[in-house]
């Protein structure tokens, strides 16, 4: 095809990190000065138009520059400022949990449609370090048709073209184009920019996209930039230029009725050692997202039940405060070290704020809770974040009675298993801390009352060793020479999966803090060796074996958990690291062959091949294949704030910690001679805690609730220490209930229009269609989901009203540019009516 037959849409743009190589106040500045300089380019260029794409920079500048907020609102309604994205920021595209993605558009599209009028249609993350495979049903269920990355480049994963169709597992397309060479550019001649662009694009291409402006740090589009793009467009030597949006570019290509390719699952990899740089971050990351929806939960069953005020604004301020943090380079573990400091005290607000929402929430409940006084007995109502019967050992600290030992009866009065264990407290008599195995209604909760016991203490439920620990599900037995386990058996299925080797190895890593260039982390360079295995807790409730270990300046305690009722194997890990440019791998060696690897994402899971490379999950990944009788069985590996893992053949790896210096990119090279002084930091120095669960099963993972006993250990019970009152309410009552197990309801809120209606967000995690019934407060729905597939209902406050099937926006009617996507397959339908009981269809 003829160049001149050709036309190239230059899209102008500005990508603005608001933090990386300096903190978040000096990106506040460049925003706006960015967006001045886009607003004075458009009075000298009326051919010029600008590409905007996070909603939070149009909130900084509204708060505090309302006369180039408004210039931009004129931009926007004469269409030459295209705002895209419809997020609140380009945030990592693999590491935040399904929810925030949903967040990302709710409050963006909404503060479009509230503050201009219109919303985004075109989805843009130019910046982030691959995409997952839930995006295209997130982005199409928010009213998003289309959308355009960069990463991974051509280099990295090969795509059937410059555009796509991209769908998700439940068969969602959005129309994708990766955009070719760099998203920015410099602020002179853009000849340079447009070659290095053709050279990756197809030649026979009638139309594609060209970006360009100066960026990271902001900047736009320039002068010379624009001045070039007339001067090379009179040349006759390129393809027409032609300064676009990607709305038209994308409704072009549709209306030229071109045959698109489709490429299904994630786009993946760039930068592997984002998925594990900065453990804080991410541990701070997993811990505000999972309190949040708690608060959420409890918030709106207290603000129905209890009669108070659901807290919607503090709990929407605490979520953009998540959001603002999960932008790619800060969750990603890149930015300057100071940048954690603000992270660290923004994601403490929003747990604060979330903390706040729930106890009242709780507390509200419990105080309703009719209490009769007994002497000596002292209540405890435990909370179940889950619409699902819960069965777990739950800890506390308390006072009460000065009797070392203690006697637990439900509110049926059957006698409840307590044990005590090690207190926080390192103080004489009065304090200790209890493990009581409870077990509570779904999303709801259940009192107990504790009494001082005598006589002899229960006996122990767990038949255990220095070196065994065993109960009537799991087996397992450690190797003292080694510190890692000789077996772990699943007793009801008779499967030992464990094979021998080193567990806690660690890798030499000289790769820099993104990890470019990195496929695995198998260059080992030793494993942390054992200093004692021992018994520390064996009683009623549970037994421990702690193993510490050591390998150079650091140390590594992991405590081995199994209750008396698990199917698992929990262990609670405290790790002093002191190692620079090297990682800690937990390796889980089986005896598996013939394996399927299978990683938990954002609403969904997916397979990968087993072959090493560094992957990121949420908060599981399993194996299963072929034992060697032949039979079929698995091993999964869930986690409490780890995003880093591998699978090579049938063993499972985590990337517990990585020691980069931070903020080091290539090709800069750091000095040798300092790299024991102080003139570089490294990242993950001290200590930190986590908890993993190993859950050996029959079959595959779906059969051994892997997807609840990972939300179980990020959202565990909680109980609350009562006293005696007159209350309306049950000793245990639930809220919201679930039919199906492999639907898992995930959002409990109010609605973003008011207080008369509530959200209930589920997904069908184990990628196969069913009908699910979810009950709440009192009303239901019925549903069948497909495969994978995310729906969110409206549930009026008023039973006459009828529960609605509803975007993710919450919306049943959209602005009219959003309304016909253009494109097939057709984008979520309005909200529509589902009578209590009725099935709800897609």
């Amino acid at each position: 095809m003829a160049s001149e037959d050709r036309l190239l849409h230059m899209i102008g743009n500005a990508h603005i990190d608001p933090v990386w190589l300096w903190q978040w106040p000096e990106g506040y500045q460049e925003v706006r000065a960015t967006f001045a300089s886009a607003i004075a380019r458009m009075a000298e260029y009326p051919e010029f138009v600008f590409t905007c794409d996070s909603v939070l920079y149009l909130a900084w500048v509204e708060e505090h520059d309302p006369d180039l907020f408004a210039a931009i609102g004129e931009r926007i309604a004469d269409g030459r400022w295209q705002q895209v994205g419809g997020w609140w920021i380009e945030p990592d595209c693999n590491l935040p949990a399904g929810e925030s993605f949903v967040r990302q558009a709710l409050y963006s599209q909404r503060y479009l449609r509230e503050k201009f009028g219109v919303t985004a249609t075109v989805g843009c993350n130019v910046d982030p370090f691959g995409h997952n495979a839930s995006l295209p049903q997130i982005l199409r269920k928010s009213g998003m048709d289309s959308y355009v990355f960069m990463r991974p480049g051509p280099h990295e994963m090969a795509l059937p073209g410059p555009y796509f169709w991209w769908e998700s597992p439940d068969g969602t397309r959005v129309l994708a184009y990766r955009i070719p060479h760099e998203y920015c550019s410099s602020g002179t001649d853009l000849g340079y920019q447009i070659d290095k662009s053709l050279a990756q694009l197809p030649a026979d291409a009638p139309e594609l996209m060209v970006f360009y402006g100066v960026g990271n740090h902001g900047g736009g589009p320039t002068r010379a930039n624009l001045d070039s793009i007339r001067r090379l467009d009179a040349t006759g030597g390129l393809p027409r230029l032609r300064c676009g949006s990607t709305r038209d570019f994308f409704d072009r290509l549709l209306s030229a009725g071109a045959d698109i390719p489709v490429h299904a699952g994630e786009l993946q990899h760039h930068a592997v050692g984002c998925y594990s740089a900065h453990s804080g971050v991410k541990r701070w990351n997993r811990r505000a997202e999972n309190l949040l929806a708690r608060a959420e939960k409890w918030a709106s069953v207290a603000a129905e039940v209890g009669g108070i005020a659901y807290p919607a604004h503090e709990l929407t301020e605490a979520w953009k405060l998540v959001l603002f943090n999960q932008f790619h380079d800060t969750l990603g573990g890149a930015a300057i070290e100071p940048a954690y400091e603000d992270s660290r005290d923004q994601f403490g607000h929003a747990v604060s704020l979330a903390g706040a929402a729930f106890n009242r929430s709780v507390q509200t409940l419990a105080r309703r809770i009719g209490i009769a006084q007994e002497p000596d007995m002292y209540p405890v109502v435990v909370f179940n974040p889950h619409p699902w019967p819960l069965v777990a050992d739950v800890e506390f600290e308390f006072g009460g009675f000065p009797a070392y030992a203690a006697r637990v009866v439900d509110d049926r009065g059957e006698p409840v298993a307590v044990q005590r264990t090690r207190s926080k407290a390192m103080v004489d008599g009065w304090r200790r801390r209890l493990a009581l195995a409870v077990e509570v209604p779904p999303l709801g909760y259940r009192t107990y009352r504790i009494y001082p016991a005598s006589g002899t203490a229960a006996a122990p439920a767990v038949t255990a060793t220095d070196t065994c620990l065993e109960n009537e599900f799991v087996s397992l037995e450690l190797d003292p020479a080694t510190g890692w386990l000789r077996a772990l058996r699943d007793r009801v299925s008779g499967t030992d999966l464990v094979a021998g080797g080193a567990h806690a190895v660690v890798v030499d890593d000289r790769s820099d803090t993104w990890g470019h260039r990195v496929r695995s982390y198998d260059n080992a360079a030793g494993a942390f060796e054992p200093r004692s295995v021992r018994l520390v807790e064996h009683g009623p409730v549970r037994s421990v074996v702690r193993v510490v270990s050591a390998y150079g300046s650091s140390t590594l305690v992991e405590e081995y958990v199994l209750g008396a009722r698990d199917r698992h194997v929990e262990v609670r890990v405290t790790l002093d690291w002191h190692e620079r440019r090297k990682l800690l791998k937990l390796r889980f060696p089986t005896t598996l062959s013939e394996v399927t690897a299978t990683f938990e994402i954002p609403y969904g899971h997916l397979s990968r091949p087993a072959n090493g490379s560094e992957e990121a999950a949420q908060a599981w990944v399993d194996v299963s294949g072929t034992l060697p009788d032949g039979r079929r069985g698995g091993l999964a590996v869930l986690n409490d704030g780890k995003y880093g893992h591998d699978v090579r053949d049938g063993d499972i790896g985590v990337t517990a910690v990585r020691s980069p210096v931070y903020a080091w990119h290539e090709p800069k090279e750091l000095d040798d001679d300092e790299l024991d002084g102080e003139l570089y930091t490294f990242q993950d120095q001290g200590r930190q805690e986590f908890t993993y669960r190993l859950v050996p099963h029959a079959g595959d993972w779906r059969s051994a609730s892997v997807v609840r006993l990972a939300a179980e250990l990020n959202q565990p019970a909680f109980p609350l220490l009562e006293s005696y009152h007159e209350g309306d309410l049950p000793q245990a009552l639930s809220f919201m209930a679930v039919s199906a197990g492999s639907v898992v309801p995930t959002v409990l809120k109010m609605a973003e229009d008011g207080p008369d209606a509530l959200v209930v967000r589920a997904y069908e995690s184990a990628g196969r269609a069913c009908e699910a019934t979810i009950e709440v407060l009192g009303r239901a729905v019925t549903a069948t989901f497909g495969p994978a597939e995310i729906k969110t209902f409206l549930v009026p406050r008023d039973p006459a009203e009828p529960i609605r099937e509803t975007d993710l926006v919450e919306w049943s009617a959209w602005p009219e540019q959003a309304a016909d996507p253009r494109s097939e397959p057709p984008a979520s339908p309005a909200a529509s009516a589902v009578e209590p009981g009725v099935e709800a269809r897609a």
